[in-house]
């Protein structure tokens, strides 16, 4: 008789597919943190911020509801990629020699169009925007994993867009610029001397690398100064980390299929989306009483550490101080973080939501420095055969380092990481690396200390 084969991918049909998103907000300890209006620093409404989002996206950018139903036609698009596939890494397991009791699954999203996690926000919001017949919006994006999926999504929905793109990972990435391009969207590198904002940047750093909170402000004036436009955002916000929780979601079908519980949920953060898309579901039934404790590990990156070496405060999301303020994590909204290849984490605050949690002891924080996290993804490429963009190979590096040290304890311990995205368009970051001239960076506390100093005086 043949031996049965080992289970390495769960699936999910497609009515599988969530029809709510999970909102943790529902569950939280203590309330979610107010948004204070950039001015006067008080509590905004919806009219603050209708000039740049649909009423949709302010609704649920502000409900309490533990679910929010998903639209039909948001989930027919979801349909051309999700549900997505879980994996046991059997073959990483074998290479790492870990003990029966050790297991490794990981949660891939680089099934999608875009290649990552992103379009599962993109798509909503391109919709929603539609809905309330917008012509045009505008947003930022760093490695161009977000840009790229609202493209695709502003092309399926009839949608003008227009990307700003951190100027060194639009030098350093050129293909996702062209993938933004072949969608229909406008891609310009930032700073831009297409708004005050960019203008201003380039008048006193003429050779900026741009960051995630330069070109926040650009798209937020572009949207601000134009009746037919509205702003698109690809992390931090509540509605952001709400749209992503199909990810968990099906995670935790995907778990039970495979009759194992995760110990310990590892992501990557930047600004949260990921991570929170990931986790919230699991964190939740543990806070709602219908679920057991998971211990949940957010990896950020040395050289942008915001939840490990930033400060509890409200902070501007955005360089320009264009938006409003959010309490959060953060190194500054004036951080100008190095050129690192891991682009979409390089975000000066964590999300309000995932920054309430480390705050409330519920989640871990680390950083991880540049070449480990491609250690990390070069072996997990080697065994398991996917090529993981410099963003989830944070979370690769501590599932791996998890993992050893329970073989080393003798501990059994079944680990679950997101792999938000494959690394398709950043083979430049994995030659440097193969080459021997990817460098650490480890930001020194000075220039920290300086950009912290800038933080508004909030009383409240």
């Amino acid at each position: 008789m043949a031996e049965r084969a080992e289970t390495t991918k769960y699936l999910l049909p497609e009515d599988r597919i969530p029809d709510s998103w999970y909102n943790i907000a529902a569950d939280l300890p203590v309330p979610p943190t107010a948004v204070l209006h950039p001015g006067t620093h008080a509590p905004i409404g919806p009219g603050d911020l209708a000039p740049l989002f649909p009423l949709a996206i302010i609704g649920q950018e502000v409900t309490t509801d533990r679910f929010v139903r998903i639209p039909d036609a948001v989930r027919d698009v979801y349909r051309l990629w999700r549900p997505t596939p879980l994996y046991r890494a059997r073959r990483l397991e074998r290479a790492l020699e870990l003990p029966p009791g050790v297991r490794i699954f990981y949660k891939y999203e680089g099934t999608s169009p875009a290649g990552s996690h992103k379009p599962n926000t993109a798509v909503p919001q391109a919709y929603y925007n539609r809905e309330e017949g917008v012509e045009r919006i505008t947003t930022e994006t760093g490695a161009g994993q977000w840009g790229s999926a609202l493209a695709m999504a502003c092309g399926l929905f009839g949608i003008e867009l227009k990307v700003y793109m951190v100027r060194v990972s639009f030098e350093q990435k050129p293909y996702r610029r062209a993938l933004m391009e072949t969608w229909g969207a406008t891609c310009v590198p930032s700073p831009s001397p297409d708004t005050h904002a960019g203008r201003e940047i380039l008048a006193q750093t003429p050779d900026s690398t741009g960051s995630l909170g330069i070109a926040i402000s650009e798209a937020v004036e572009d949207a601000a100064t134009r009746d037919d436009t509205k702003y698109a955002l690809g992390s931090v916000l509540n509605h952001v980390l709400l749209h992503q929780t199909v990810i968990g979601q099906e995670a935790r079908e995907q778990m039970a299929l495979a009759e194992a519980w995760p110990d310990v949920i590892v992501g990557c953060v930047g600004g949260g989306s990921n991570f929170g898309g990931l986790t919230f579901p699991f964190i939740g039934d543990h806070l709602g009483g219908r679920g057991e404790p998971v211990r949940v590990v957010a990896v950020e990156p040395a050289a942008c550490p915001s939840l490990t070496r930033g400060t509890y405060a409200y902070d501007f999301g955005d360089t320009g101080r264009l938006t409003p303020l959010v309490k959060m994590h953060t190194l500054g909204h004036t951080f100008v973080p190095a050129g690192i290849h891991a682009g979409g984490l390089r975000y000066h605050g964590s999300a309000p939501l995932v920054s309430l949690l480390y705050d409330q002891g519920l989640i871990e924080a680390v950083a991880v420095k540049q070449r480990p996290a491609f250690e990390a993804a070069v072996l997990f490429a080697r065994h398991e055969g996917i090529l993981p963009a410099p963003e989830p190979s944070h979370a690769i590096r501590v599932a791996i380092d998890e993992a050893l040290r329970a073989k080393e304890a003798g501990d059994d311990k079944t680990i679950l990481f997101g792999l938000c995205g494959h690394g398709h368009f950043d083979l430049a970051a994995y030659d440097r690396y193969l080459s021997g001239n990817l460098e650490d960076y480890e930001h020194p506390q000075d220039e920290i200390d300086a950009a912290l100093a800038g933080l508004p005086t909030v009383a409240i």
